[in-house]
């Protein structure tokens, strides 16, 4: 599992694309709680920063403006929540404001997906860690950056062992819901997909609130900027549309900004490639297409402009710009969903044993999702150290080297089953390996995949000078005796973590990623080079698959 500290000074370019999933504005709820005796959970949700109330007292105790547990729970609180909206989480802001000798002292952070919306209990086995156990401190905000999740709705939150959290909140990218393309809708929906990019200022409310669902409460879940002093000021905003498309209208609502509203407000749109970087970017006219000239705005209003320039054009991006500042709730981009103009991975080029006879026509995107034991399990083992908290419960644990050690037994179990007079042997190898350079924007092309018929083979990596770890791609044997491509899994293993593979499983040859790696390799062979020891497959079908790092 890769995970990055990330410092509060780099919030704002570090965090800025994602989408607050936890929000409440959203839909994001507390499901169940393992113990809320001195402060509910719901506070952990609150938009709001956490307010000190030093000196207050209820019936239990001190209050606290989030969830606190009483003491000494000897393995772990837990709490579950259910996102607003399905995404791909990207990172978490654990907020421990206001709990200073309270505080949780640590956390980790699981999550599932649950296609029925049926809140999951605290064992449901498809709970996945994709936050290790991480330490917190006093009093203030723990930024996490992970490997970006497959798409989940719920997560749950382990405190270890008790203590307190005043905010907690899930960052990532939608997953979006659009119509069919003959339905308009509005493409800059946080549900559709839309993103903000770019604010010119923020001061006193974010940009990211003008694409949320509704019409909001007050002043507060709008975007507002500072006032300013300089003549022929103005303010602006980048938008990205949740899919390209076809706009027709537009809906600027300032509700709720009385005498605060923008004066005027003008509209630009762009159709932009996928990979161009809008962290560098400036707000450059000649690069845009005026879709609505300069108009003036009221007060606490909703207002519809039919756009202009729009006919036959596809759109990717928007900018509004305001004049010469002030608030506004929301902006509706309505229109209808264009094909997608996007630059895709390129199919692979080889053609030496094929799994299907035609050429690729369809890609299906796998994502890199981390490595547990829980979900690797139908393909092999991992090889790891556990802590008490994440340690499977039926793993045999003892101590060892008189007590200054523990032993975690047969993790993976040696097995081969050639014939009798194959007169393979049982061995270590050491693979010195080279870290991919195929990687295209987050993309590797599957290309290759291979299996060991009559032997497991365990790879324990030798050292932890790559920090980006090593990837670990798997797919089951299906009935025509090739892979079953629909059970294809990828997963990202760190650097304190190895792997078995059970016999026949197929699977892509070692991955490394970032730094050269050295494994050690666990098998049993015959040596001699023939398919009983190594079956390669070279895959060029219907459908290309691509990893995706995110």
């Amino acid at each position: 599992m890769a995970v990055e500290r990330v410092s509060l000074t780099d919030f704002a370019t570090r965090y800025s694309t994602f989408t607050e999933l936890s929000s409440v504005a959203l839909g994001g709820r507390i499901v169940n709680v393992s113990d809320e005796f001195f402060a509910e959970a719901f506070h952990l949700l609150l938009v709001e920063p956490a307010p000190s109330m030093k000196g207050q007292f209820g019936p239990n105790g001190a209050l606290y403006s989030g969830w606190e547990t009483r003491r000494h729970n000897s393995t772990y609180d837990w709490c579950i929540i259910q996102l607003g909206t399905s995404g791909s989480i990207h990172g978490f802001d654990v907020d421990t404001a206001n709990f200073n000798g309270n505080e949780a002292p640590a956390v980790s952070i699981h999550a599932l997906y649950d296609a029925d919306l049926k809140d999951p209990e605290h064992d449901d086995a498809r709970w996945a860690e994709i936050l290790p156990q991480s330490n917190l401190g006093p009093d203030s905000r723990h930024l996490f950056r992970i490997t970006a999740t497959p798409c989940v709705n719920y997560v749950k939150i382990h405190m270890y062992p008790d203590g307190g959290i005043a905010r907690f909140k899930v960052y990532g990218d939608v997953s979006p819901v659009h119509p069919s393309s003959d339905t308009p809708f509005d493409l800059a929906h946080v549900f559709a997909g839309g993103r903000i990019l770019r604010v010119s200022d923020q001061h006193f409310g974010i940009g990211s609130n003008l694409i949320l669902p509704g019409r909001g409460n007050n002043m507060g879940d709008g975007w507002e900027t500072k006032r300013s002093r300089t003549k022929g000021h103005n303010d602006w905003v980048i938008l990205q549309l949740g899919a390209p498309g076809h706009l027709e209208q537009v809906e600027i609502d300032t509700h709720h900004f009385l005498g605060n509203f923008p004066e005027s407000c003008e509209i630009y749109a762009i159709e932009s490639p996928a990979d161009f970087d809008w962290n560098l970017a400036t707000p450059d006219d000649s690069l845009w297409t005026l879709i609505l000239p300069r108009t003036k705005l009221g007060a606490h209003r909703q207002h519809y402009f039919e756009l202009e320039n729009v006919e036959n054009r596809t759109y990717t991006h928007v900018r509004v710009t305001i004049y010469p500042d002030g608030g506004i709730k929301r902006v509706r981009l309505i229109g209808y969903k264009a094909e997608s103009t996007m630059v895709e991975p390129q199919p692979p080029t080889s053609v030496e044993t094929s799994l299907f006879s035609s050429e690729p026509t369809e890609t299906i995107t796998i994502p890199v999702i981390p490595l547990t034991s829980a979900d690797y399990r139908p393909f092999g083992q991992v090889i790891q150290a556990y802590d008490s908290a994440s340690k499977p419960e039926d793993l045999k644990v003892t101590p060892a080297n008189a007590g200054t050690a523990d032993k975690f037994h047969k993790l993976a179990l040696l097995s081969s089953s050639y014939p009798s007079e194959a007169a393979a042997t049982t061995g270590i190898s050491v693979y010195q390996c080279k870290p991919i350079e195929d990687i295209n924007g987050g993309v590797i092309v599957l290309r290759t995949l291979e299996r060991h018929p009559y032997t497991s083979q365990a790879f324990i990596p030798m050292g932890s000078g790559n920090a980006d770890g090593y990837l670990v791609v798997v797919a089951q044997n299906g009935g025509d005796d090739k892979p079953d491509m629909t059970t294809l899994k990828a997963f990202l293993a760190s650097t304190s973590q190895g792997i078995s593979y059970n016999a026949g499983i197929w699977h892509q040859p070692m991955t490394v990623l970032g730094k050269s790696l050295d494994l050690a390799c666990v098998e049993t062979q015959i040596g001699d080079g023939s398919v009983a020891d190594c079956e390669i497959l070279k895959l060029v079908s219907n459908s290309q698959y691509i990893l995706k790092l995110l």
